[in-house]
């Protein structure tokens, strides 16, 4: 029984993660290394590099922000509507990501009164980068607090509640007490949403309309040179995608293991 599960587990690791990632590599280097080089080191591609990591590089205040707050309430707190607070939070993670861009469009496009009254003051919103930026929030902003949660309903209160009756104010028992015991389970969520944000596709691909050097960003720009037939381009460019995903896997397992051994 045990050799046959670690067959099964082994050949789905190899046929659906190993044999792709290294087709990559050798498209990628099958004209040559100076035509891999090239589309490494394209403008497009470099110019949807840089909006891609201003895109990450946003994010994750917010998402560190926004998780923190909501795992302390939903786990210090009892108030009318919480239960739909917290299944709020699976909403990303159920709904397709061309849907989410559609609401966006619907919500904060120039047609929308929100996206309407920016638009009158020479702010647009959607088809630019606050727009792909309320994308990659949209699809990005459970990780931190599902990660956060299950830490704080295991360690309980004790600690904060014994600070409190001490004469501790809240916000030192938080900076004190509470974020030291969870701060593993935030880089963990922030690791997360990090290599969610950078790949993100099918809702930046909706509210991003698509124009060359300002809103494509490096999955788009990756998805353009392949429709244009631009194989080798393409397979240079989803590089980054590959370097990237060595960098979270070290960094996600480090963390990991600093999270478990809490």
């Amino acid at each position: 029984m045990r050799k046959v599960l670690i067959s099964i587990s082994t050949g789905y690791i190899l046929i659906f993660i190993v044999l792709p990632l290294f087709s990559l590599l050798i498209g990628g280097f099958s004209k040559g290394a100076g035509t891999w080089l090239e589309g490494v080191l394209h403008p497009d591609t470099l110019r949807a590099l840089f909006l891609s990591l201003s895109l990450v590089a946003a994010s994750l205040p917010v998402n560190a922000l926004f998780g923190l707050a909501a795992a302390w309430v939903l786990c210090n707190f009892t108030f009318p509507g919480k239960r739909v607070l917290r299944a709020a939070l699976d909403l990303p993670l159920t709904i397709s990501p061309v849907v989410a861009g559609l609401m966006l469009i619907l919500a904060y496009g120039k047609n929308s009164p929100i996206g309407g009254f920016f638009n009158d003051l020479g702010f647009a919103i959607i088809f630019s980068w606050p727009g792909l930026f309320l994308a990659t929030l949209f699809v990005t902003f459970p990780y931190v607090a599902k990660e956060i949660i299950p830490l704080l309903e295991k360690q309980g209160h004790s600690e904060e509640e014994a600070a409190l009756l001490l004469g501790a104010g809240s916000w030192t028992v938080f900076f004190r007490i509470s974020l030291p015991k969870i701060k593993w389970g935030l880089f963990y969520g922030l690791i997360l949403s990090a290599a969610r944000a950078a790949g993100e596709y099918g809702a930046a691909s909706v509210v991003s309309g698509l124009l060359r050097g300002k809103t494509v960003t490096l999955p788009i720009q990756v998805q353009i040179y392949f429709s244009e037939y631009q194989t080798v381009r393409s397979y240079g460019a989803a590089t980054f995608f590959f370097i990237f995903a060595l960098i979270s896997l070290t960094v996600k397992r480090i963390v990991q293991n600093r999270k478990e051994s809490q």
